[in-house]
């Protein structure tokens, strides 16, 4: 593909205003989409976006709309939607999408109901775009505020690849390119599970060990699914995986950590989520590693044990108590 002039991100939440400001940073000029009027107004009159990112200045270079198709009409497209709003967002942009268009998804999940990563939802959502992924240890307020980050951007066509790196790419986001779009997509995933499991070891005062075991052995759960499915085990091991994981599960930035921490200390999962869901990706990607799993015949008990206590199926203790019953084995 030629050079990236403008980069359109769609949606006005935290992740999609922070990545706004780093193509801005990129030297791009950018259009953000958000659905909601006060979004909207802030970014384009006071340069802030006070609902999602409080205290962020803003550059004047991002105007935000209401308009996908003004939105979609940018040279590249980064698609920062919840991973459960993926599918409804690319069927809205489908009609006004150009043809050959890059869309670079950041968001990291597994959908609900259907199993499918988001590059396969946007295949199928949004047949005419060039799908990437962006993931890896980032939290949007450092992103935000321009601290160093390093992230994995995965697309198959290697050309385009470089090209988004480039068009994303300044001194303090540093993107690293790959093929692997499974393996980015597996790591971005299954660590928000995980990092709710890490949480309730928190939350239940179980000790820095258990923490560090869990970590461990949540990431040998984590590759033994992305093996199953074709991902590289390097990819596996690196920003967006292994990276990915220590950061959500050590850090109560992470949402899905906070929210084991709360289960720990013994809220319900309602009290907890109250009208947030959408944004603890873990709650829902839960039940689909764990079935998808199980079709692969690939044991996460783990990932099972969230999934479980997340549906109400067992309580933290109980669950607590079947990992620590299971018998002893090789670690490998």
């Amino acid at each position: 593909m030629s050079a990236v002039g403008t980069v359109g991100v769609i949606g006005g939440g935290a992740w999609g205003t922070a990545l706004a400001s780093v193509a801005a940073r990129a030297g791009r000029p950018v259009r953000l989409w958000a659905r909601d009027v006060k979004t909207v107004e802030d970014i384009n009159r006071h340069h802030e976006n006070r609902m999602r990112l409080p205290g962020v200045a803003l550059d004047a270079g991002i105007v935000a709309t209401r308009s996908l198709e003004e939105t979609c009409a940018a040279d590249v497209l980064i698609l920062a939607v919840p991973a459960q709003a993926v599918r409804g967002v690319a069927q809205e942009m489908a009609g006004v999408l150009p043809a050959g268009r890059p869309v670079v998804i950041a968001a990291k999940g597994i959908e609900r109901g259907t199993e499918a990563f988001m590059s396969d939802v946007v295949a199928e959502a949004l047949p005419q775009a060039v799908p990437a992924v962006l993931s890896g240890p980032s939290f949007a307020d450092d992103v935000a505020h321009g601290l160093p980050t390093a992230v994995t951007l995965a697309c198959a066509d290697e050309a385009v690849g470089r090209t988004l790196v480039e068009a994303i790419g300044y001194s303090a986001f540093r993107p690293y390119r790959s093929s692997d779009l499974t393996g980015v997509q597996v790591g971005g995933a299954v660590k928000n599970v995980l990092a709710i499991a890490c949480g309730v070891v928190v939350g239940k005062a179980l000790g820095a060990s258990a923490h560090a075991a869990l970590v461990a052995r949540g990431f040998a759960e984590l590759t033994r699914f992305g093996r199953a499915l074709g991902a590289r085990p390097e990819t596996l091991s690196g920003l967006s995986g292994l990276g990915d994981l220590v950061l959500t599960a050590t850090s109560p930035q992470s949402r899905n950590y906070s929210f084991g921490v709360s289960l720990g200390r013994g809220d319900t999962v309602d009290t907890i989520l109250g009208g947030r869901k959408a944004v603890t990706e873990g709650v829902w990607t839960a039940p689909a590693v764990v079935d998808r799993a199980a079709k692969l015949d690939v044991e996460m008990p783990i990932c099972a044990a969230v999934a479980a206590v997340v549906a109400g199926r067992a309580s933290v203790d109980t669950a607590i108590e079947a990992l620590l019953s299971r018998p002893f084995r090789e670690e490998h």
